[in-house]
């Protein structure tokens, strides 16, 4: 195994025994709840979105495998402090990287730490459950506050 997926699989146990920003966001005006059925991972994500749409604050609650916890921790970390558009970017960005051709090298340039997630790639299952955080927090963003569900 190389030191890079060591590092990757390190990453991503990390923030699942520890995740960072776990909880709800006092005084959050955006959230919404997510479910994978396929797995049962259940999500709720809150925000607090400024007037200007800058991402305050942010905060996920809920239970999932390894993947799907390590997802929303650093989804929050990513995207704490950026503007909505910005945070829906990154979101392209993160989905495009775990939907890509596994037999390719994918560009992480923009994507930091989140790139641990480029071994999802190969196994198509996973993709629900490293992208359902991402969904949830889409639904909150943009007020609807609808259930994000992977199917």
């Amino acid at each position: 195994m190389s030191e890079l997926r060591e590092l990757y699989q390190s990453v991503i146990l990390d923030h699942n025994k520890k995740p960072r920003n776990f909880g709800v966001v006092d005084g959050a005006n955006r959230s919404a709840d997510g479910h994978n059925p396929l797995c049962g991972d259940v999500i709720h994500v809150t925000a607090l979105v400024d007037d200007a749409g800058k991402i305050e604050d942010l905060g996920f609650e809920g239970q999932g495998c390894a993947i799907s916890t390590a997802s929303a921790s650093l989804m929050t970390q990513a995207v704490k402090g950026r503007s909505i558009d910005e945070a829906l970017e990154l979101f392209a960005g993160f989905r495009g990287l775990v939907t890509s051709d596994p037999t390719l090298e994918p560009d992480t340039t923009q994507l930091g730490k989140l790139a641990v997630f480029s071994g999802v790639r190969q196994f198509p299952m996973r993709v629900k459950c490293a992208t359902l955080a991402w969904h949830t927090l889409a639904n909150a963003l943009d007020g609807s506050g609808e259930t994000a569900v992977t199917e």
